[in-house]
């Protein structure tokens, strides 16, 4: 059972600009039935996907600090300068939203970087991935748990009456399953991870209603809802009809699926007819029409808003909300499809 309303409008996580504060009044303007903690890559490094889960995983396992380099980050067994400043800015979003959150009850969406897309991204101090690394990442997904764990605890603790909601981000799942990561050489690619072990590793991660976003074209979501998704997170703008039978399977098993309707970067006036169309399309493909099928869904932008104009952030996330209304049937859809 979801437990969010039926076709609700939330944000995928990234935004523009460098304030919490100013981001999350945003979100809680836009998005009131279903706030998500803002992330604001523009800071810099920690403020990453990846710099950001770094900064948690360092307050479970000192092992897991890591540093920067000219290719992204690094394990350097200790809680430097650049995992201090991660932890700050995590701080100052946690801070805002408690802020804006004030009296509310109802969902909250939290990120965090998937194992997969860590081993993916974070090497080991010999220059090569984690993912090179059986054990490595045995080691990674049992902080990561923890670091969930404790976060979502911390969330919970700031806004008492919510309910707290894991999104779980890895868009380097598909690359890893098909063996495309290259080596430190650049001559070579890991070996690719089998579908069952990818399976195993995320379930440890997919907890109390924690799902899956994963942006790729066609995105893994069959191993994702075996894996124990609550839901999966696609964009549907680049999807196509390549993944209609495994959604259909998905929604069978009662898994959210969290729409991405809206493209991340834009200008110009959304018609919401326009905007519904592709979660309507999906509905009507799989046959599931009746209106008790939307309660599983929730509409998000095809991917994060952090290289999105300010204009265009609040066009997409008042055009996810009205998306939710014409799928609903609240108001008219006879909206003028510009």
């Amino acid at each position: 059972m979801t437990v969010w309303l039926p076709a609700i409008a939330t944000g995928v996580g990234s935004m523009p600009g460098s304030s919490a504060q100013e981001a999350m009044r945003i979100v809680a303007g836009e998005l009131p039935d279903f706030l998500h903690v803002v992330e604001l890559p523009e800071r810099g490094p920690g403020a990453d996907m990846v710099g950001r889960t770094a900064a948690l995983l360092a307050t479970v396992d000192v092992g897991f600090g890591v540093e920067t380099t000219p290719d992204g980050w690094r394990i350097s067994r200790s809680v430097g300068r650049q995992v201090r400043r991660a932890q700050s800015w995590l701080s100052e979003d946690l801070d805002a939203l408690e802020d804006c959150a004030r009296d509310y009850n109802g969902p909250i969406k939290a990120a965090i970087c998937g194992p997969w897309t860590l081993a993916a991204q974070i090497e080991l101090p010999t220059g090569e991935r984690l993912l090179r690394d059986p054990s490595a990442v045995r080691d990674l997904v049992q902080a990561l748990a923890e670091a969930a764990r404790l976060h979502v605890a911390d969330i919970r603790r700031r806004v008492p009456g919510s309910t707290v909601v894991l999104q779980v981000d890895e868009p380097a799942l598909p690359t890893v399953l098909a063996g495309r990561i290259g080596t430190s050489s650049g001559l070579s690619t890991y070996k690719a991870v089998d579908e069952q072990h990818a399976e195993k590793v995320l379930r440890e991660i997919l907890f109390d209603g924690a799902g899956v976003h994963c942006c790729a074209e066609q995105p893994p979501v069959d191993l994702l809802r075996r894996a124990g998704a609550a839901f999966v997170s696609v964009d549907l703008l680049s999807l196509g009809q390549a993944c209609d039978d495994d959604l259909g399977r998905a929604f069978d098993d009662g898994v959210g699926v969290f729409a991405g309707c809206v493209a991340s970067t834009g200008e110009g006036p959304v018609g919401d007819t326009r905007a519904s169309a592709p979660v309507r399309d999906l509905l009507h493909r799989l046959g599931l029409t009746d209106a008790r099928w939307l309660a599983q869904v929730a509409v998000t932008p095809a991917c994060g808003l952090a290289a999105a104009s300010p204009t265009w952030t609040r066009t997409a996330l008042a055009a996810c909300r009205a998306v939710g209304r014409v799928v609903r049937h609240d108001e008219s859809d006879e909206e003028d499809q510009r």
